[in-house]
């Protein structure tokens, strides 16, 4: 049966392009669809009456603190009663429950509106944060005033909340407030705008989409996917629920009578052949006499070295993707392709929805980690400790890309792992490190991170409510070694064992390439290939580190970093893929190994089960403690150069003269540093994506 054209079809044009198809579903789609949102429900992504009531309740409890909150500062300032009976403040939400796509369990993002005398500085976060922290109901709560945007979080009556706040410039705040008057920007600070700003863009979402209920479907499906691959988490550099949103809105547009299975299959069709870094918008950049920054890569450098920018809708226009890097974006485009290749097998009935959720297998993806070890006096200490800590990963990400020129990729997995059996408040971050792919490497070439990483800690440390408890350590882990408690159940799955034989089947061989990339060991024969040997220092596995050797707070926690490469003519060790039977397994968690000792000298480290997915195994090199206890920091052939210049954004020269046209194929790759203008220097936005919509448009008719 065709396509039904045009059935249900919205004649209005919903985004800066034309759609790329105003097909509607076919009866397999229409019956995709029921399977996926069976799926959906059967996995628990839907809140149920209950919950949703609570919430509901929880919202109106906090409306009254704050109100009361503001009665009783307007009573202490001196206002006249009249004024304090009519004091008042607003809770407003954003975010995935503005949106209508929270689940179970989700945080409820929340925004205090107050009046013009109730400061964030003094008020909000002493005040307030006095009065929650004196109520039963409230647990762990932790200010953050020093955020992007400033927020409190916090437990209430076991619902996590995240409240942020903005004083506008109004003595009193009408109850109907419409949020989506930009007038309500006028007189505030930049951190109020961005606060405010959350509510606003979910608003314009909602407004932009053509079909609400199927976008919410969407969304609800692809943030399910995005934290089963490991790819949700805006702090450490891959999508947040915003970015989703907004690529999921972008999708609707360009599919308006699409059904939700064929928009989840058509994001990873339109993501995978995206040009990056033009950029993903829903509506043209609006510029306003107010006076803030938008996103505007020709006025504003700082835009231009953004690599996957997703700007949101409501004034002013920012990217919400800035903190994506070279590493992820690869991680990203990979699980993209992951999922479009899936999404085809169910079109072609050779797959289920099951598969597209399939969690990523971070520990055999990689042969060589970095592991963070977080340690703190208390519970509440390490909240607080591995928060900051966490949200300085991506901070790492960037400085090895810096100081290897882009040769060494990190994945920074967003996860956090608690080692029960120590004593005292302790979690641990990873982080996967491999080589560039198809990076041609000289035979014996290192690249040393030692002084990376200690730049990482220094910046790490400067905390401003460190505590002396509060310490960090950073070592090198092989796969191997991978601590036990960070598996489900408490141990290793045994690696495949070496074949005595090659497979002799094209069948062996088809099983092979489908298996799971941690797991996928085929021989190459290409230049990724690396050769690395183990060193007999690091044969003892290591865990974490022992107690009593934790890195000091000025000291550096690993005693440095070594990443080295060998001849790409060397080729990775084949190993036979085969699924490791249940019996093969291991029956219960095994002892933790002893740690290897900060002093070990690492020269090079290899794997003879290495992933063919790393693209090439990394060693990595640590440094020797001297007599004095101190670390080593000999250079050993570490790039001293302190800047790093992304090779790979140009910008792109138009003509910008009066009356003069810029034709669209001068846009190309990098068309959002270009930035069509106009004599008037307005942004024609529509020109920014027309020609990846155009290529989008060819490809989606073959």
């Amino acid at each position: 049966m065709g396509s039904s054209e045009g059935v249900g079809a919205s004649s209005k044009q919903c985004g800066i392009t034309k759609p790329i198809s105003m097909a509607g579903p076919t009866v397999n789609d229409l019956q995709r669809t029921l399977e996926l949102e069976k799926f959906l429900a059967v996995s628990g992504l839907y809140e149920n009456k209950e919950e949703a009531a609570k919430r509901e309740e929880v919202l109106h409890r906090l409306e009254q603190i704050v109100k009361n909150w503001v009665k009783q500062l307007t009573r202490l300032r001196g206002y006249t009663d009249q004024m304090v009976e009519d004091a008042n403040a607003i809770i407003l939400t954003f975010g995935s429950f503005r949106l209508g796509v929270h689940g179970p369990g989700a945080d409820l993002d929340t925004i205090c509106i107050g009046p013009s005398y109730v400061n964030r500085e003094e008020d909000f976060f002493y005040t307030l944060h006095d009065i929650l922290a004196n109520m039963e109901e409230v647990s762990e709560l932790q200010p953050i005033p020093d955020a992007h945007v400033p927020v409190m979080k916090f437990k209430f009556d076991g619902i996590s909340i995240d409240l942020l706040y903005a004083s506008i410039s109004c003595l009193i705040v009408p109850e109907d407030l419409v949020i989506s008057d930009v007038s309500l920007l006028h007189n505030v600070d930049e951190p109020t705008v961005r606060s405010l700003n959350g509510c606003r863009v979910a608003d314009q979402i909602l407004k932009l989409v053509p079909n609400v209920e199927h976008f919410r479907t969407t969304l609800r499906c692809l943030k399910f996917w995005a934290k089963r691959r490991g790819i949700y988490s805006n702090v450490t550099g891959f999508l947040g629920g915003v970015n989703l949103a907004l690529l999921v809105a972008r999708v609707c547009q360009l599919y308006p009578n699409a059904v939700p299975s064929m928009l989840v299959s058509r994001f990873f069709r339109v993501y995978t052949q995206w040009r990056w870094p033009t950029p993903v918008m829903l509506c043209p950049i609006e510029e306003n006499e107010l006076g803030f920054s938008v996103w505007h890569p020709r006025k504003n450098p700082r835009d231009r070295s953004h690599l996957m920018p997703i700007i949101t809708p409501a004034y002013p226009c920012m990217n919400s993707s800035y903190n994506v890097s070279t590493s992820t974006l690869r991680v990203m485009m990979e699980q993209f392709q992951f999922g479009n290749k899936i999404c085809g097998d169910v079109e072609l009935n050779k797959g289920c929805w099951k598969d597209l959720f399939e969690p990523y297998v971070f520990f055999e993806s990689y042969t060589n980690y970095l592991q963070v070890d977080v340690v703190a006096a208390d519970v509440d200490d390490l909240r607080n400790w591995k928060g900051w800590v966490g949200s300085r990963l991506r901070q790492l990400t960037l400085m090895i890309e810096r100081d290897t020129f882009g040769k060494l990729q990190c994945h920074p997995y967003h996860h956090e792992y608690m080692d029960t059996s120590r004593q005292g408040a302790h979690c641990a971050f990873f982080v996967g490190l491999q080589r560039k792919k198809g990076e041609v490497v000289q035979e014996g070439q290192q690249f040393d991170i030692r002084g990376t990483i200690e730049e990482f800690l220094h910046a790490v440390n400067m905390y401003m409510f460190w505590k002396p408890e509060m310490e960090i350590y950073v070592s090198h882990v092989r796969r191997k070694q991978i601590p036990c408690y960070v598996f489900p159940d408490g141990y290793k799955r045994l690696r495949p064992s070496r074949p005595t034989s090659k497979p002799t089947s094209k069948e062996n061989h088809k099983s092979c390439k489908n298996e799971v990339s941690g797991t996928e060991m085929r021989k190459r024969k290409n230049n990724d290939g690396l050769d690395v040997r183990e060193d007999a220092t690091l044969k003892k596995q290591c865990t974490s580190p022992p107690e009593g050797r934790w890195a000091s707070r000025s000291g550096l926690g690993t005693g440095g970093l070594c990443v080295g490469a060998v001849s790409d003519s060397q080729q990775l060790r084949n190993v036979e893929c085969n699924h490791l039977s249940n019996s093969g397994q291991e029956s219960g968690r095994t002892e933790s190994p002893e740690p290897a000792s900060n002093s070990s000298g690492i020269a090079s480290v290899t794997s003879d089960s290495g992933s063919s997915e790393d693209t090439g195994a990394v060693s990595v090199a640590g440094c020797v403690e001297d007599s004095t206890g101190g670390v080593d920091m000999n250079n050993n052939g570490r790039f001293e150069s302190s800047t790093y210049v992304n090779a790979s954004v140009q910008l792109v020269k138009n003509r910008v003269t009066s009356g003069e046209e810029v034709f669209q194929h001068e846009l190309k790759q990098n068309a959002m540093l270009g930035m069509v203008l106009d004599s008037t220097v307005k942004v024609h936005s529509e020109a920014v994506q027309e020609a990846v919509i155009r290529r989008l448009r060819v490809a989606s008719a073959v």
